[in-house]
């Protein structure tokens, strides 16, 4: 299977160019979602274990996959009732 590959390949080198980039997209892809499913809070796997991961967010920390000039000052009305809440 793998030889009936590359034989294809040495007779259309024009496909090699598009294999690579597709190959490259797949990858970038996939590293991606493990990226994402293993650094950040709102991909959740197990419910159980934390099922409101959202309240140990720290406020100051970027969420983001990239943050430019990010200010960040608590919301009053939040305040107001995490106060009333406890």
């Amino acid at each position: 299977m793998f030889g009936g590959f590359l034989q294809m390949l040495k007779k259309r080198k024009e496909l090699i160019p598009l294999i690579g980039f597709v190959g490259c997209a797949a990858l970038g892809a996939t590293a991606t979602s493990i990226y994402f499913l293993l650094t950040k809070p709102d991909v959740i796997l197990n419910k159980t274990r934390n099922p409101e991961p959202w309240e140990t967010l720290d406020p100051s920390k970027p969420q983001k996959l990239m943050t430019i000039n990010q200010q960040w000052k608590p919301v009053e009305e939040l305040e107001l009732v995490k106060k009333l809440t406890k």
